[in-house]
């Protein structure tokens, strides 16, 4: 399909309007999540980090074989459709949750439902062209997280009335309305199943595909869950509203980032995105240990959500553009699913970390590894 035609923009923004009653469901339960955990449900930080950490590993393995099978059978919409449907249930059950054991299912559920990642990013790469797919993806990062400020918003102001569960049980309702959109208003062309498509090999996927993956790897290795930032600006003082405001913050920041870092890397070209993203990152770990003030907190979650805001869209473009046209659900799947993995370790030794050596270790630990990633990124071939 032609990125100019208009069953191509109207696929583009049916999805960016399902990313942002989504975030939006999201973003009234991520703000007060590692609050809930520990505090409502007296967990400690390990646990925390084992929650998000296999949250993320999770996801990795679903978009994976949402991906693999989405090339095998033709099919994107129902992955996509259904993959919101189960966060819908899953943010509904996180009310149900009175110990923190009982999250674990609904964590499952939930993250399972990112199967629909892989498909949907590989009808947007489908859409779209060189010149603009940075911009696609940008853009439908930043409705993600305009959804995200409203959310947090909204969150803000139900806090006044109602209690944690209450929230978390409201937060399925715009969940649930994505689905509806996909379902209704996303059109697919019928073709026959995909039995007579080659199987994939790691060798046939291309030596810049293979090193991206392994660059990837190594930085998701050092960068544990947002949560860690929003418990460390708790720990030096700020309130709990104050906590959800530097998050409505990393949101904003990131939205915008999102969409002009995209146009600007369909303009200036991948790589040099990328080396500022990595960037921002080293710097936020650096002024966070060598500089902790609440002024330098609130500069750090601008500086990170920055980061985040580039991270993901260049990271889908970069990918869809390293992968085989047939294959591509399939090379994004693959993709989502090692650097996801990389996350259970990466949360799970930082909350180890927290917990043994103090706040600023995992810090310490994060600039390593990025480091690392910014020497090995010197030498991928990507434009």
């Amino acid at each position: 399909m032609n990125s100019d035609t208009p069953e191509a923009k109207h696929t583009i923004r049916t999805f960016a309007a399902a990313t942002f009653l989504n975030d939006l469901g999201s973003n009234m339960i991520h703000p007060v999540w590692p609050i809930f955990v520990t505090e409502v449900l007296r967990a400690n930080m390990a646990a925390l980090g084992l929650l998000d950490g296999m949250g993320e590993a999770l996801v990795s393995i679903a978009k994976a074989f949402s991906g693999y099978f989405s090339d095998r059978v033709h099919r994107r919409k129902i992955f996509i459709w259904m993959g919101y449907l189960l966060s819908a249930t899953a943010r509904f059950g996180y009310s149900l949750s009175h110990i923190w054991t009982h999250l674990i299912p609904f964590r499952i559920l939930d993250r399972i439902a990112k199967e629909r990642s892989a498909p949907r990013d590989a009808m947007i790469a489908d859409v779209s062209t060189y010149k603009n797919r940075g911009s696609h993806f940008g853009f439908i990062r930043a409705m993600d997280h305009l959804g995200g400020i409203c959310g947090i918003l909204l969150c803000l102001f139900l806090l006044k009335f109602l209690g944690y569960r209450v929230i978390f049980a409201l937060a399925s309702i715009p969940t649930f309305l994505s689905a509806v959109l996909i379902l209704l208003f996303i059109k697919e062309k019928r073709v026959g199943l995909g039995s007579n498509i080659p199987k994939l090999h790691f060798k046939d996927v291309g030596q810049n595909y293979r090193f991206f993956l392994g660059l990837s790897s190594v930085f998701a290795l050092g960068a544990f869950s947002y949560s860690f930032l929003l418990l460390y600006a708790k720990n030096l003082g700020f309130k709990v509203t104050h906590v959800i405001l530097l998050y409505m913050i990393f949101t904003a920041a990131a939205s915008l980032s999102s969409f002009v870092m995209g146009k600007l890397a369909d303009r200036v070209g991948r790589k040099p995105i990328l080396y500022l993203c990595y960037s921002l990152w080293l710097l936020v770990c650096l002024l966070l240990v060598l500089t902790p003030s609440r002024l330098v907190i609130l500069l750090c979650f601008v500086l990170y959500g920055a980061h985040k805001g580039i991270l993901i869209p260049i990271q889908r473009t970069v990918v869809s553009e390293c992968s085989l046209e047939d294959f591509r659900a399939s090379c994004l799947g693959g993709f989502y699913m090692v650097t996801g993995l990389c996350a259970l370790p990466a949360s799970f030794l930082a909350g180890l970390l927290w917990e043994a050596f103090g706040m600023l270790t995992p810090f310490y630990v994060s600039m390593g590894f990025t480091g690392v990633a910014l020497l090995f990124l010197g030498f991928i071939k990507i434009r």
